[in-house]
């Protein structure tokens, strides 16, 4: 190991606190440092952080639904709901609130303690916002925390989904703002932060974070992971999801990335946003259970838990399960 990467695991505190309104608490080149380490130096860092700050063998349970699916004119490479990709993806009307509560509830039943709505829109018109906060409140009644990801969202709009009691709010970076424009045309890196303030100015947790293998290099990784430790506040919950391919979209056909290198990102997610609940979203299908085993070692510790995520598979909670069992995992 070279004497500069010694130094800086030795001279980084253990007690990462509250300190996170300091201008660049993460540069990128500290964050590349932490990517760059000795795998098992960086996996102990991760962890030891974990530790001080969750239970170490509790994981939380989020169950997602796809409110309004398709038929967005957005051109995000990755996504399937884009109405100007064949993707065998069709837009469809927006869910019953009588459907959505019978999910709610089968989520509940099965251990979720978060229910996740989503819609396919760049963002909600008033009579999307309409019935969305009666789907939030219902959810809300149930006993169930409440997340929304519904785009972009218009001044007031974030209030009135606090006010129906919306705990959550998810508008993930995606990737890091240089290569932005290289995944997405139609908004840009500003269009999101913009909704990120509306959201914290409505009082709402954020749930902000980023897709990784997308092509992106190691030093765009950090660059997404300084994105979001040093906004401030850093986000309540940040879900880390693995590029599921699908047919038809630009991004499909995209060099696979290294199983590893996705412990790598959660390993700094967790040590540079210490008290965030770190999913493990999309992807998580196509993930081996030892590359699930080591995520969860690396800090994840909360998962999107169901047979779909939006519009693609997602692991069957009965395989959850056990997996919990084989590691000593307990959901919360």
């Amino acid at each position: 190991m070279s004497q500069p990467t010694a130094n800086f695991i030795e001279k980084q505190p253990n007690n990462i606190t509250d300190n996170v309104s300091d201008s660049l608490r993460w540069p990128i080149s500290q964050i590349q440092i932490l990517l760059d380490l000795p795998f098992n130096d960086l996996i102990y860092r991760a962890q030891t952080t974990h530790r001080q700050f969750h239970v170490a063998n509790e994981i939380q349970l989020s169950t997602l639904i796809s409110v309004k699916t398709g038929g967005c004119p957005e051109d995000c490479g990755y996504c399937p709901q884009a109405a100007r990709y064949h993707t065998g993806v069709d837009n469809q009307a927006m869910l019953s609130l009588e459907t959505v509560v019978t999910a709610a509830k089968a989520a509940k039943d099965q251990g979720a303690t978060r229910f996740c709505m989503g819609a396919a829109w760049r963002g909600p018109k008033q009579r999307d916002i309409d019935e969305v906060t009666g789907m939030i409140s219902a959810v809300k009644a149930l006993g169930l925390e409440t997340c929304a990801t519904l785009g972009m969202l218009k001044p007031g709009q974030a209030e009135q989904l606090s006010m129906a009691g919306l705990d959550y709010y998810n508008h993930n970076l995606d990737t890091a703002p240089e290569i932005y424009s290289e995944i997405i045309t139609t908004r840009d890196y500003q269009d999101r932060l913009d909704t990120l303030e509306e959201v914290r100015n409505a009082g709402i947790n954020v749930c902000c974070g980023g897709i990784v293998g997308m092509g992106e290099s190691r030093h765009a990784r950090a660059g997404l992971i300084a994105q979001l430790a040093n906004l401030d506040p850093y986000p309540e919950s940040v879900p880390i999801n693995h590029l599921v391919q699908v047919e038809g979209t630009p991004l499909y056909g995209t060099a696979v990335l290294d199983p590893l290198e996705f412990v790598r990102t959660i390993a700094a997610a967790r040590i540079t946003m210490p008290k965030a609940m770190v999913r493990l979203s999309a992807g998580r299908r196509e993930m081996s259970e030892s590359v699930q085993a080591l995520c969860f070692l690396a800090g994840a510790n909360s998962i999107f838990y169901g047979d779909k995520l939006l519009t693609t598979g997602n692991p069957e909670t009965e395989q959850d399960h056990a997996l919990f069992e084989k590691l000593g995992l307990r959901s919360r």
